[in-house]
Formats: structure tokens, sequence, C-alpha cells
């Protein structure tokens, strides 16, 4: 039985605390915060449950295996490094640390005491996500060629950090789980439309090798929400819609393809035709609906117990906070190419 600690239990430690309780071989025995409304609220649905008002308390319990920081990113370092030094596996909230130095820094840490991080990339769980890798994997879509995300909506505005740090780590972590290559560069520009000097709307472009290319628009100033995804390959295409209940992925087969044998011909002549345009049929692939954080949370401990090195542990939370340092930087240089 893995005994779970789960250190903030504001906006997203409720569903934390839940899942890991209701995980087979997996059970929270103490739950910390500093606010005292929260602590109450935590009470309520965990009558047995150890409320701790001091995290330090909960990271030295020695009746604790691993320990869910579920707290601001400003926060995770200290944190994780206290769990670890204090031999517990830790389960991290996204993004992973708020820089590249600290995340080598807690990875080493793990490595050398031999525990696990795993960073709550939560999207990599769902059934969607988990389709969409599936059809990458089985080369339904062919070579890749683009990763266009769009995340908008009205709020919610965070105190502490920009929306790039806020809702980018979302698509980047999915778009670094489904592309199977390394960014060389990014771009970003973005606008504070208030006076903290945080980012509200944000246009990133991520460059990988072989003409591969990816653009996120993340914004908290939109009328509507969208959570849309647009991957297109050499043979198909898909949009991933996941707003809706139903066919949230569709599969076209529609393409372009570059054609030879026109050398030779004047330049009007054969200008429409270097390409061949494909039109197709369109089907939705059937998609899990499951709890993605559930599946998350049994894989978790999974992998506490096989000794299995998680997808989405400190290095695929190291990739992410790379890029995010990246597209700070562009961000901070009006829109400055960044080699990674």
């Amino acid at each position: 039985m893995i005994k779970v600690g789960v250190i903030g239990y504001g906006y997203w430690g409720p569903n934390v605390a839940r899942n890991f309780n209701e995980t087979p071989g997996a059970r929270v025995v103490a739950i910390s915060d500093a606010d005292e409304a929260s602590l109450r609220r935590a009470e309520q649905s965990y009558p047995g449950v150890r409320m701790i008002r001091n995290d330090a308390d909960l990271v030295t319990a020695s009746d604790i295996d691993a320990v869910a920081i579920v707290t601001p990113v400003s926060s995770h370092f200290e944190l994780a490094k206290a769990a670890l030094s204090n031999g517990k596996h830790i389960f991290v909230e996204k993004p992973f640390t708020a820089s590249v130095a600290q995340a080598e820094q807690l990875i080493e840490l793990a490595d050398r005491k031999r525990l696990k991080i795993m960073v709550d990339h939560t999207f990599l769980f769902t059934g969607a996500v988990k389709k969409i890798k599936e059809l990458i994997d089985d080369d339904v879509l062919g070579d890749l060629y683009y990763f266009d995300s769009i995340r908008v909506n009205l709020g919610m505005f965070q105190k502490d950090v920009n929306v790039v740090w806020d809702l980018a780590p979302h698509d980047l972590s999915i778009m670094d789980y489904l592309i199977d290559k390394e960014p060389t560069a990014v771009m970003a520009t973005g606008v504070a439309h208030f006076n903290n000097n945080l980012e509200d709307v944000a246009y990133i472009t991520i460059y990988f090798p072989g003409n591969v290319i990816a653009h996120l628009n993340v914004n908290w100033l939109s009328p509507v929400k969208i959570r849309t995804t647009l991957i297109g390959g050499q043979k198909k295409m898909l949009v991933w819609n996941d707003l809706v209940s139903d066919e949230k992925i569709r599969v076209y087969d529609k393409g372009v393809e570059g054609m030879e044998g026109f050398e030779g011909q004047s330049k009007e002549k054969s200008y429409g035709l270097r390409v061949s345009y494909r039109s197709g049929d369109m089907w939705a692939p059937r998609v899990n609906q499951v709890e993605a954080l559930r599946g998350e949370a049994a894989y978790f401990v999974e992998c506490i117990n096989n000794n299995v090195t998680p997808k989405n542990d400190g290095n695929a939370g190291l990739r992410v906070v790379r890029m995010l340092e990246a597209i700070i930087k562009s961000l901070n240089l009006g829109g400055t190419l960044v080699r990674l």
C-alpha cells in the first residue's frame, strides 16, 4: 500500500486527493495546507486523514511513501527537494519547476535516492491523446507536418504567472509526447493588458527538425472557450476538439502531395501543376471516456511498485520547462528567435 501525503488543497488538490485515495494500492494519509478554511474542507471529505498546517511535518512523516505537490509553481522546488531528501516519491503539479536549473537538480536528487518523479501532465492520460498517439505510432497520419493548438478562455487570471506558464504546459506536454523530435528553436509574442506585467495573450511558434512546426495560441481574454488541436501529416490530418462529448477526434483523408516532372515547362503553365490535392473520407475513431487523473494516479502507483520510469517523469517535466524558459526569453526580446 502506497501511503500518500497531499500538499495543497485549493483548486486542483481535491481532485488529486480523491483520485489517489480511490486508487487500488494507494491511500491518502495526510493533507497539508496553510489555509485553515482549505483544511476544514479537506477534513469534511476525509475525516480519518491527518490534517497538517506545516508542510515540513508532512514531508518528514515516517508513514508517508509519496508526496503529491499541488501548489503554485514558485513553491515546487523547495517542497519537492524536501520530499525527495526525506525518501519520498513525488507527484508534482505542472509545470514541474520554475527553472531548468531547479528541474535538473531534482532529477539528480531523485536518481541518487532511487525515487520516482511524476509530473502531472494529465492530458497524456486522456482517451483522446492516447488515441492520437496510437494513430501516430501506427503511421496512420504519416510523417508529421504541423501541430496547431488553441487554448483560450475568459480567465482565470493568475497573480504569480503569465498565461504561458499557466496554459501552455498542457499543450507543450502533449506536443512533447506526440512529436518524437527535439525542438530546435522557439519564437513568441504576447501582450499584458493590465498593470501586473504578466502576459494574458501569447502566440508561440516552435520549430523541429524535418520542417515540422508547432503553433500555440494561449489567451485569458477570449469571449469563448476553445480547446482545439490540429495535427497535419503526410497521409492524413486530424482535428481534436476537447470540448465536445462525441467525435472528439476526426481524422481526415485530406492532404497535399508534391508533383515532379515539370522542369522545362513555363512558369505560368507549371505553377498549378506542382501540387496534387487529395480529399477523401472523414472518420471519427472511438475514444475511451476515462478520468485522466484516475489513470495517472494508478500509473504512478504502478511505476513505484514495479520500479518503472514514468513517461511523464522528471525529464519530461524538464523538457517542458526548458521550452517555457525559451518562450519567456523570446517574449522579453520582442519575439526574437531563441535556439534550444
